[in-house]
């Protein structure tokens, strides 16, 4: 009966795939799908509803699994996020996200006479930024107005400028990303942890890969361009990018990673030690925060108008994040009540297959869902809940499993054409967003191998 409810599970996958590349709301695709499939295991006898207190009703405690999963996320990781979207698009609204991009790229002047090395230059540097302004699109955006009139002008081309943008985006890592918030609940470490002794021992090898790889195609896809389109120049983008905030802003956006790095574990700089989590580092960043706007504007009035955007940005990470993560743990349970683990369990024993290449295999497949879907998150959250189930069937530790798929999702995103940051950049820039798509494919390809390879022979 296992493998019938594993074959209905993958019927609701491909069924869910495909609602998911039609741009069907991901949230209610997820929560009806997994309702779905509880629903069947349920009726095929295989699972009961898990819920900590039952209503009496079984067709209720369905329902019942929904409440529980909202107030079980909004109390730990949801809460988390809503400060963290609130924080970012607070820092948007008072320039100082624009004021941290205006200083992080005043050294590429350095590169004038190297513009392939100055691109692919700004793939470490847009990371460092991307911790502290975790949007895709909101940073590549800053990145376009910034400095692709830079990069045009000292000798590449809008394509490679735009891809090495985006490329700036494709690890989401830090204890600001949603992505990493989730992994590491997942893995049962707290976020620094995740962040610091897991995500950057392997992100810092495949970004110098990352480079190398979007040096070497870059500079054949510009040769190949140019030998098509000899008698064509390329118009620059000219888009002023005035900082109208102290420069002194550029730190703000800094302050959470600061404060959770200085009082951290790590460190021991306090004795007794001090030591601060996520939402109490937002919430004190925010508090400086409005110190620096009411010393800007000086007026009262005005530094209370501005701060609504803060709650603003909470409503919104509820309404796209934390739905999405509720959902998609409601998905999971579809698929664990199927029999969708224990089948996958049993078939790869079977087979010969081992922990570490069903996450190889899971790995792939949330890099390809991602390309289809547009989104790291979506394809991430779908299938992130299911791996500890599986790591400890194999006797595995979860963040080995985690890890991979986490950077995965990421890089996925900027292969799809119908991401919002492809999409976004794309448009403002004035190129094909497959063309896009299809620039970041081969580096974006060949650094997933790099990760998996490494991951297995390193970590």
């Amino acid at each position: 009966m296992i493998y019938v409810g594993a074959f209905i599970a993958i019927q609701f996958i491909i069924v869910t795939a495909i609602l998911l590349y039609r741009n069907h709301n991901p949230q209610g695709v997820l929560l009806i799908m997994g309702i779905l499939m509880m629903t069947i295991g349920l009726f095929i006898g295989l699972e009961n509803v898990d819920v900590a207190g039952t209503t009496g009703l079984v067709a209720f405690d369905l329902f019942k699994k929904i409440e529980e999963t909202f107030t079980s996320n909004l109390m730990n990781v949801g809460f988390m996020i809503m400060t963290i979207g609130g924080y970012v698009d607070y820092m948007k609204r008072i320039k100082a996200s624009d004021a941290l991009v205006y200083v992080s790229m005043q050294p590429l002047s350095l590169f004038k006479k190297f513009p392939y090395i100055a691109a692919i230059s700004i793939i470490p540097i847009g990371q460092i930024l991307f911790i502290s302004i975790p949007s895709a699109t909101g940073l590549g955006l800053l990145l376009v107005a910034s400095i692709m009139p830079v990069l045009i002008r000292i000798g590449v081309s809008k394509l490679t400028a735009v891809s090495v943008i985006t490329a700036c985006t494709v690890f989401d890592m830090g204890p600001s990303s949603a992505n990493t918030l989730r992994a590491s609940e997942l893995s049962e470490l707290n976020s620094i942890s995740y962040f610091l002794e897991y995500q950057l021992p392997i992100v810092i090898p495949m970004t110098i890969v990352l480079m190398l790889l979007y040096y070497i195609t870059s500079r054949y896809y510009d040769k190949k361009d140019a030998a098509k389109k000899p008698a064509q120049t390329e118009k620059v983008v000219h888009e002023n990018f005035d900082v109208d905030v102290p420069l002194i802003y550029a730190v703000l956006p800094l302050l959470p990673i600061v404060l959770l790095i200085v009082f951290s574990r790590y460190l021991q700089l306090f004795n007794p030690p001090i030591e601060l989590n996520t939402t109490t580092a937002m919430i004190i960043s925010l508090f400086v925060a409005i110190i620096f706007e009411l010393i800007r504007v000086k007026s009262i009035t005005k530094m209370f108008e501005n701060l609504k955007y803060f709650w603003e940005g909470m409503g919104k990470v509820f309404a796209s994040v934390v739905t999405l993560i509720v959902s998609a743990e409601i998905f999971s349970n579809g698929l664990i009540s199927l029999g969708f683990i224990e089948a996958l369990v049993q078939g790869s024993t079977h087979l010969g297959f081992s922990g570490a290449v069903i996450g190889v295999i899971i790995a792939i497949i949330i890099f390809l869902a991602a390309t289809l879907m547009g989104s790291g998150n979506a394809s991430f959250f779908s299938f992130g809940p299911l791996i500890p189930g599986i790591a400890q069937r194999f006797g595995m530790v979860p963040v080995d499993m985690v890890l991979p798929m986490q950077l995965s999702a990421s890089m996925g995103r900027a292969t799809s054409p119908i991401a919002g940051v492809v999409i976004a950049t794309a448009e403002i820039a004035g190129v094909s967003t497959f063309e896009l798509a299809k620039r970041n494919m081969i580096p974006l390809g060949g650094t997933l191998l790099f990760m998996l390879i490494y991951n297995q022979l390193f970590l």
